[in-house]
Protein backbone atom coordinates (compact mmCIF):
# COMPACT_ATOMS: atom_id res chain seq x y z
CA UNK A 1 0.00 0.00 0.00
CA UNK A 2 1.05 3.51 -0.61
CA UNK A 3 1.97 5.87 2.07
CA UNK A 4 -0.59 8.39 2.88
CA UNK A 5 0.79 11.87 3.16
CA UNK A 6 -0.85 15.02 3.55
CA UNK A 7 0.53 18.44 2.56
CA UNK A 8 -1.24 21.45 4.60
CA UNK A 9 -1.08 24.60 2.08
CA UNK A 10 -1.80 24.87 -1.23
CA UNK A 11 1.62 27.29 -1.47
CA UNK A 12 4.04 26.51 -4.29
CA UNK A 13 6.64 25.11 -1.95
CA UNK A 14 3.42 22.50 -0.70
CA UNK A 15 2.61 21.87 -4.46
CA UNK A 16 5.76 20.69 -5.84
CA UNK A 17 6.03 18.31 -2.88
CA UNK A 18 3.12 17.13 -3.89
CA UNK A 19 3.99 16.80 -7.22
CA UNK A 20 7.47 15.10 -6.37
CA UNK A 21 5.86 12.86 -3.87
CA UNK A 22 3.23 11.49 -6.57
CA UNK A 23 5.96 10.97 -9.05
CA UNK A 24 7.45 8.87 -6.28
CA UNK A 25 4.64 6.47 -5.36
CA UNK A 26 2.90 8.06 -2.31
CA UNK A 27 -0.80 8.60 -2.01
CA UNK A 28 -0.89 12.36 -1.83
CA UNK A 29 -3.56 15.00 -1.01
CA UNK A 30 -3.33 18.70 -0.43
CA UNK A 31 -5.12 20.80 1.12
CA UNK A 32 -5.86 24.24 0.08
CA UNK A 33 -6.86 26.33 3.17
CA UNK A 34 -9.68 28.43 1.64
CA UNK A 35 -11.75 24.92 1.10
CA UNK A 36 -13.41 22.62 3.20
CA UNK A 37 -11.44 19.54 1.16
CA UNK A 38 -8.42 17.93 0.72
CA UNK A 39 -7.43 17.71 -2.76
CA UNK A 40 -5.66 14.12 -4.59
CA UNK A 41 -2.97 14.91 -6.63
CA UNK A 42 -2.37 11.80 -8.58
CA UNK A 43 0.72 11.78 -11.34
CA UNK A 44 -0.87 12.55 -14.37
CA UNK A 45 -1.94 15.88 -12.56
CA UNK A 46 1.91 16.61 -11.47
CA UNK A 47 2.48 16.07 -14.96
CA UNK A 48 0.14 18.01 -16.42
CA UNK A 49 0.07 21.30 -14.01
CA UNK A 50 3.59 21.95 -12.77
CA UNK A 51 2.66 24.75 -10.93
CA UNK A 52 0.29 26.18 -8.93
CA UNK A 53 -1.31 28.48 -11.39
CA UNK A 54 -1.60 26.71 -13.88
CA UNK A 55 -3.70 24.10 -11.48
CA UNK A 56 -5.89 27.35 -10.49
CA UNK A 57 -6.31 28.24 -13.79
CA UNK A 58 -7.63 25.45 -16.00
CA UNK A 59 -9.76 23.92 -12.68
CA UNK A 60 -9.83 19.94 -13.31
CA UNK A 61 -11.97 18.30 -11.63
CA UNK A 62 -9.87 16.15 -8.80
CA UNK A 63 -10.94 13.29 -5.67
CA UNK A 64 -12.14 15.34 -2.70
CA UNK A 65 -11.79 14.72 0.59
CA UNK A 66 -12.75 16.00 3.79
CA UNK A 67 -9.85 17.78 5.84
CA UNK A 68 -10.02 15.64 9.04
CA UNK A 69 -10.71 12.67 7.38
CA UNK A 70 -7.70 13.40 5.07
CA UNK A 71 -5.16 14.27 8.13
CA UNK A 72 -6.50 11.83 10.11
CA UNK A 73 -5.07 8.70 7.96
CA UNK A 74 -2.15 10.45 7.01
CA UNK A 75 1.60 8.74 7.98
CA UNK A 76 3.12 11.85 6.41
CA UNK A 77 2.00 15.88 7.30
CA UNK A 78 3.72 17.92 5.81
CA UNK A 79 3.29 21.73 6.96
CA UNK A 80 3.97 24.26 3.85
CA UNK A 81 1.18 27.13 4.95
CA UNK A 82 0.87 30.38 3.34
CA UNK A 83 2.29 32.95 6.03
CA UNK A 84 0.92 37.19 5.50
CA UNK A 85 0.99 38.39 8.60
CA UNK A 86 4.21 40.35 9.20
CA UNK A 87 6.07 41.58 12.58
CA UNK A 88 4.45 39.46 15.58
CA UNK A 89 1.62 38.76 14.11
CA UNK A 90 3.69 36.21 12.46
CA UNK A 91 3.73 33.66 15.54
CA UNK A 92 0.00 34.05 15.92
CA UNK A 93 -0.04 33.00 12.12
CA UNK A 94 1.86 30.04 12.57
CA UNK A 95 0.30 29.16 15.55
CA UNK A 96 -3.01 28.85 14.66
CA UNK A 97 -2.55 27.41 10.94
CA UNK A 98 0.07 24.55 12.85
CA UNK A 99 -3.20 23.76 15.75
CA UNK A 100 -5.61 23.36 12.33
CA UNK A 101 -2.84 21.45 10.43
CA UNK A 102 -1.92 18.97 13.36
CA UNK A 103 -5.75 18.67 15.65
CA UNK A 104 -6.89 15.57 13.29
CA UNK A 105 -3.57 13.32 13.38
CA UNK A 106 -3.16 10.26 14.81
CA UNK A 107 -0.94 8.05 16.33
CA UNK A 108 2.04 6.73 13.94
CA UNK A 109 1.44 10.14 12.29
CA UNK A 110 4.69 11.91 11.01
CA UNK A 111 4.89 15.78 11.31
CA UNK A 112 6.95 17.53 9.15
CA UNK A 113 7.54 21.46 9.12
CA UNK A 114 8.81 22.63 6.23
CA UNK A 115 9.46 26.53 7.45
CA UNK A 116 12.72 27.86 8.66
CA UNK A 117 12.83 28.51 12.07
CA UNK A 118 14.98 30.31 14.50
CA UNK A 119 16.87 28.08 17.81
CA UNK A 120 14.63 26.74 19.55
CA UNK A 121 11.48 27.17 17.43
CA UNK A 122 11.15 23.67 16.72
CA UNK A 123 11.29 22.75 20.52
CA UNK A 124 8.30 25.15 20.74
CA UNK A 125 6.54 23.69 17.61
CA UNK A 126 7.32 20.03 19.46
CA UNK A 127 5.51 20.93 22.51
CA UNK A 128 2.55 22.99 21.04
CA UNK A 129 1.98 19.44 19.00
CA UNK A 130 1.55 17.72 21.98
CA UNK A 131 -0.91 20.23 23.67
CA UNK A 132 -2.97 20.35 20.95
CA UNK A 133 -2.99 15.97 20.52
CA UNK A 134 -2.04 14.82 23.62
CA UNK A 135 0.42 12.43 22.18
CA UNK A 136 4.00 12.26 22.68
CA UNK A 137 6.37 12.89 20.36
CA UNK A 138 9.24 10.16 19.90
CA UNK A 139 6.67 7.25 21.09
CA UNK A 140 3.21 8.21 19.26
CA UNK A 141 3.69 10.71 16.77
CA UNK A 142 7.08 11.54 14.95
CA UNK A 143 8.20 15.22 14.42
CA UNK A 144 10.94 15.96 11.79
CA UNK A 145 12.34 19.55 10.47
CA UNK A 146 12.75 19.92 6.75
CA UNK A 147 13.43 23.56 6.26
CA UNK A 148 12.72 24.23 2.14
CA UNK A 149 14.60 27.11 0.27
CA UNK A 150 14.97 28.00 -3.41
CA UNK A 151 18.55 27.70 -2.85
CA UNK A 152 20.57 24.51 -4.04
CA UNK A 153 22.05 23.85 -0.57
CA UNK A 154 22.43 20.07 0.84
CA UNK A 155 18.98 19.39 2.21
CA UNK A 156 18.71 19.98 5.63
CA UNK A 157 16.40 16.86 7.65
CA UNK A 158 16.32 17.20 11.54
CA UNK A 159 14.36 14.42 13.25
CA UNK A 160 13.44 14.26 17.19
CA UNK A 161 15.93 11.22 18.00
CA UNK A 162 18.33 11.96 14.76
CA UNK A 163 17.23 8.75 13.35
CA UNK A 164 17.26 8.58 9.88
CA UNK A 165 13.39 8.19 8.16
CA UNK A 166 13.95 5.66 4.71
CA UNK A 167 10.23 6.29 3.72
CA UNK A 168 10.83 9.92 4.45
CA UNK A 169 13.96 10.32 1.99
CA UNK A 170 12.09 8.11 -0.57
CA UNK A 171 9.05 10.63 -0.61
CA UNK A 172 11.12 13.02 -1.27
CA UNK A 173 13.33 11.66 -3.81
CA UNK A 174 16.80 12.26 -2.45
CA UNK A 175 19.43 10.22 -2.93
CA UNK A 176 19.65 7.23 -0.93
CA UNK A 177 23.23 8.19 1.53
CA UNK A 178 20.79 11.36 2.52
CA UNK A 179 20.68 10.94 6.54
CA UNK A 180 18.99 12.56 9.21
CA UNK A 181 20.69 14.83 11.84
CA UNK A 182 19.23 15.98 15.38
CA UNK A 183 17.06 18.78 15.50
CA UNK A 184 19.04 21.40 17.05
CA UNK A 185 21.91 20.59 14.63
CA UNK A 186 19.21 20.96 11.85
CA UNK A 187 18.63 24.39 13.40
CA UNK A 188 22.47 25.29 13.12
CA UNK A 189 23.43 24.02 9.67
CA UNK A 190 20.00 26.07 8.38
CA UNK A 191 21.40 28.81 10.20
CA UNK A 192 24.91 29.02 8.53
CA UNK A 193 23.20 28.27 5.06
CA UNK A 194 20.78 31.07 5.55
CA UNK A 195 23.88 33.20 6.85
CA UNK A 196 26.48 32.41 4.59
CA UNK A 197 24.05 33.58 1.77
CA UNK A 198 23.05 37.00 3.46
CA UNK A 199 26.21 37.85 4.54
CA UNK A 200 27.80 38.11 1.00
CA UNK A 201 24.94 39.96 -0.22
CA UNK A 202 25.37 42.35 2.46
CA UNK A 203 29.09 42.65 2.01
CA UNK A 204 28.05 43.93 -1.83
CA UNK A 205 25.50 46.29 -0.74
CA UNK A 206 27.40 48.09 2.14
CA UNK A 207 30.22 48.12 -0.58
CA UNK A 208 28.09 49.34 -3.29
CA UNK A 209 26.85 52.57 -0.83
CA UNK A 210 30.25 53.62 -1.65
CA UNK A 211 29.59 54.15 -5.61
CA UNK A 212 28.67 57.69 -6.78
CA UNK A 213 30.60 58.22 -9.28
CA UNK A 214 29.49 56.93 -12.98
CA UNK A 215 32.96 55.37 -13.53
CA UNK A 216 33.25 53.32 -10.64
CA UNK A 217 29.75 52.13 -11.09
CA UNK A 218 30.43 51.41 -14.90
CA UNK A 219 33.62 49.06 -13.78
CA UNK A 220 32.01 47.37 -11.20
CA UNK A 221 29.49 46.27 -13.20
CA UNK A 222 29.68 42.21 -13.21
CA UNK A 223 27.47 39.26 -13.69
CA UNK A 224 27.69 38.66 -9.49
CA UNK A 225 26.86 42.48 -8.76
CA UNK A 226 24.27 43.29 -11.40
CA UNK A 227 22.07 39.88 -11.18
CA UNK A 228 21.51 40.43 -7.59
CA UNK A 229 17.92 42.11 -7.44
CA UNK A 230 15.62 43.17 -4.85
CA UNK A 231 14.15 39.98 -4.96
CA UNK A 232 17.01 37.79 -4.33
CA UNK A 233 17.87 40.10 -1.68
CA UNK A 234 13.88 39.32 -0.01
CA UNK A 235 14.62 35.68 -0.38
CA UNK A 236 14.56 33.63 3.22
CA UNK A 237 14.27 37.27 5.14
CA UNK A 238 11.47 34.94 7.00
CA UNK A 239 14.23 32.69 7.93
CA UNK A 240 16.78 35.41 8.87
CA UNK A 241 14.03 37.33 10.76
CA UNK A 242 12.96 33.98 12.90
CA UNK A 243 16.75 33.33 13.31
CA UNK A 244 17.43 37.04 14.92
CA UNK A 245 13.86 36.24 17.40
CA UNK A 246 15.80 33.26 19.03
CA UNK A 247 18.25 35.92 20.73
CA UNK A 248 18.28 38.14 23.18
CA UNK A 249 21.05 40.98 24.24
CA UNK A 250 24.61 41.22 21.82
CA UNK A 251 27.03 38.92 20.67
CA UNK A 252 28.59 38.29 17.64
CA UNK A 253 25.77 36.19 15.95
CA UNK A 254 23.48 38.82 17.03
CA UNK A 255 25.32 41.80 14.84
CA UNK A 256 25.59 40.00 11.99
CA UNK A 257 21.99 38.99 11.71
CA UNK A 258 20.74 42.63 12.53
CA UNK A 259 23.81 43.80 10.10
CA UNK A 260 22.10 42.23 7.31
CA UNK A 261 18.70 42.87 7.83
CA UNK A 262 19.30 46.72 8.50
CA UNK A 263 21.74 46.48 5.00
CA UNK A 264 18.17 45.26 3.44
CA UNK A 265 16.44 47.89 4.44
CA UNK A 266 19.28 50.47 3.97
CA UNK A 267 19.12 49.39 0.18
CA UNK A 268 15.22 49.99 0.20
CA UNK A 269 16.45 53.84 1.25
CA UNK A 270 19.40 53.59 -1.45
CA UNK A 271 16.59 52.89 -4.36
CA UNK A 272 14.01 55.74 -3.22
CA UNK A 273 17.17 58.14 -3.52
CA UNK A 274 18.05 56.94 -6.64
CA UNK A 275 14.96 57.09 -7.86
CA UNK A 276 14.71 61.02 -6.25
CA UNK A 277 17.92 61.82 -8.18
CA UNK A 278 16.97 60.50 -11.11
CA UNK A 279 14.34 63.28 -11.12
CA UNK A 280 16.72 65.99 -10.92
CA UNK A 281 19.23 64.46 -13.25
CA UNK A 282 16.53 64.29 -15.79
CA UNK A 283 15.01 67.53 -14.31
CA UNK A 284 11.59 65.62 -14.14
CA UNK A 285 8.62 67.21 -11.68
CA UNK A 286 7.52 64.57 -9.16
CA UNK A 287 3.43 65.54 -10.52
CA UNK A 288 4.39 64.48 -13.74
CA UNK A 289 6.32 61.34 -13.03
CA UNK A 290 5.10 57.90 -12.79
CA UNK A 291 6.66 55.21 -10.86
CA UNK A 292 6.30 52.10 -11.99
CA UNK A 293 7.78 48.59 -9.75
CA UNK A 294 8.01 45.79 -12.02
CA UNK A 295 7.72 42.88 -9.82
CA UNK A 296 6.10 39.48 -10.96
CA UNK A 297 5.93 37.95 -7.27
CA UNK A 298 4.43 34.53 -6.77
CA UNK A 299 0.73 34.50 -5.40
CA UNK A 300 1.37 31.34 -3.69
CA UNK A 301 4.92 31.14 -2.01
CA UNK A 302 4.72 30.30 1.52
CA UNK A 303 6.42 33.12 2.53
CA UNK A 304 5.54 36.77 2.16
CA UNK A 305 8.47 38.56 2.84
CA UNK A 306 8.34 39.89 -0.48
CA UNK A 307 4.88 40.88 -1.05
CA UNK A 308 5.64 43.05 2.19
CA UNK A 309 8.45 44.80 0.87
CA UNK A 310 6.70 45.68 -2.27
CA UNK A 311 4.12 47.65 -0.78
CA UNK A 312 6.61 49.10 1.66
CA UNK A 313 8.23 50.40 -1.43
CA UNK A 314 5.53 51.47 -2.69
CA UNK A 315 4.01 53.40 0.22
CA UNK A 316 7.69 55.01 1.21
CA UNK A 317 7.82 56.38 -2.60
CA UNK A 318 4.50 57.98 -2.58
CA UNK A 319 5.61 60.33 0.28
CA UNK A 320 7.82 61.82 -2.63
CA UNK A 321 6.09 61.24 -5.91
CA UNK A 322 2.30 60.64 -5.78
CA UNK A 323 1.97 58.37 -9.02
CA UNK A 324 3.26 54.94 -7.69
CA UNK A 325 2.07 51.95 -8.66
CA UNK A 326 3.27 48.06 -8.22
CA UNK A 327 2.30 45.78 -11.74
CA UNK A 328 3.27 42.34 -12.59
CA UNK A 329 3.95 42.46 -16.39
CA UNK A 330 5.34 44.96 -18.96
CA UNK A 331 2.27 44.62 -20.62
CA UNK A 332 0.38 46.26 -17.77
CA UNK A 333 2.36 48.92 -19.02
CA UNK A 334 0.74 51.98 -20.61
CA UNK A 335 2.09 55.50 -21.49
CA UNK A 336 0.00 59.06 -20.48
CA UNK A 337 1.17 62.38 -20.14
CA UNK A 338 3.51 61.47 -17.66
CA UNK A 339 7.36 59.99 -17.57
CA UNK A 340 7.31 57.09 -16.62
CA UNK A 341 10.06 55.46 -14.35
CA UNK A 342 10.16 51.65 -15.08
CA UNK A 343 12.01 49.69 -11.56
CA UNK A 344 12.49 46.26 -12.22
CA UNK A 345 13.03 44.12 -9.19
CA UNK A 346 13.97 40.15 -10.54
CA UNK A 347 16.30 39.40 -13.21
CA UNK A 348 13.20 37.70 -15.28
CA UNK A 349 11.73 41.35 -15.11
CA UNK A 350 14.12 42.78 -16.46
CA UNK A 351 14.71 40.02 -19.35
CA UNK A 352 10.71 41.01 -19.81
CA UNK A 353 11.24 44.33 -20.31
CA UNK A 354 13.74 44.00 -22.93
CA UNK A 355 11.63 41.40 -24.87
CA UNK A 356 8.80 43.45 -24.87
CA UNK A 357 10.27 46.65 -26.23
CA UNK A 358 7.83 49.18 -27.44
CA UNK A 359 7.43 52.78 -28.74
CA UNK A 360 7.14 54.46 -25.19
CA UNK A 361 9.84 56.04 -24.06
CA UNK A 362 10.21 55.41 -20.46
CA UNK A 363 13.46 55.54 -17.69
CA UNK A 364 14.50 52.09 -16.62
CA UNK A 365 16.40 51.17 -13.27
CA UNK A 366 17.76 47.89 -12.31
CA UNK A 367 16.50 47.27 -8.61
CA UNK A 368 20.40 45.83 -8.18
CA UNK A 369 23.06 47.04 -5.93
CA UNK A 370 24.57 49.48 -8.04
CA UNK A 371 21.06 50.87 -9.43
CA UNK A 372 21.83 50.79 -13.00
CA UNK A 373 20.01 52.96 -15.15
CA UNK A 374 18.52 52.58 -19.17
CA UNK A 375 16.65 54.74 -21.11
CA UNK A 376 14.63 52.95 -23.27
CA UNK A 377 13.29 54.74 -26.95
Amino acid sequence: MNTKVVIFGLSTEGYDLACKIALNGGDVQIIDESTPSAITIKPDIAKTYPHVQALKDDEPLLPMTPIDTAVSRAQFLFFTPRIRKSGHDIKTELNSKFKAATSDIKKGCNVVYCLGTGFGGNSENISLLEHITGYKTGKTVSYFYYPLTKQKNKPVIGSHNGKTDERLISLLGLEKKTSCVTITTAEHLHAINILKRFSNITCILEICKFTKDKDTKSQLVSNEISEIYLDNMIDNLFDLRSLGNSFEGASSLTYLINGSLKSVDGYIKKLIDEIRDLLKRYELKASRTKILLLWSLDTYEMKGEKHEKIEELETKLKDYIGDVESIQDPSDIFQNDKKVILVACSQSDFNSISKNKNDDEFIIIKANPLCEVYTQK
